[in-house]
């Protein structure tokens, strides 16, 4: 625990922090539930919801994941071949990140785009 230099005391800033970011912790519980309602998400992260419509949008933006209406909801397909974006990790898939931390559901998986990209893994 941080301890702050004058008095000893916790600091304020001793548990603001984690080693994911909110984008992380929203692209890890859509590769959990695809089907899950940005509501449920919003809950599961402790953020508002206003959050992570913002934070899809982001991930949405930059290739990240796609968003697919049907009916009245939106279903969310990952795109685990995507590298990360700050140089120090570039050389890595987000894929790895997903196959460290989320438990992938058996009846709602995550597609992978990879096989569509490539017929002749077939």
């Amino acid at each position: 625990m941080a301890r702050d230099a004058a008095d000893g005391r916790p600091s304020a800033r001793a548990g603001d922090w984690t080693f994911l970011t909110n984008h992380g912790h929203v692209l890890l519980a859509l590769a959990r539930d695809p089907q899950a309602r940005l509501r449920e998400v919003a809950a599961l992260v402790g953020i508002t919801e206003r959050s992570v419509q913002a934070i899809v949008a982001d991930l949405e933006a930059e290739g990240y994941l796609t968003r697919i209406r049907i009916g009245r909801r939106n279903v969310y397909r990952l795109h685990p071949q995507r590298r990360f974006r700050h140089p120090a990790e570039a050389r890595h898939r987000i894929g790895e990140l997903l196959d460290l931390f989320a438990e992938r559901p058996l009846l709602r998986p995550v597609v992978d785009d990879t096989e569509a990209e490539n017929p002749q893994a077939e």
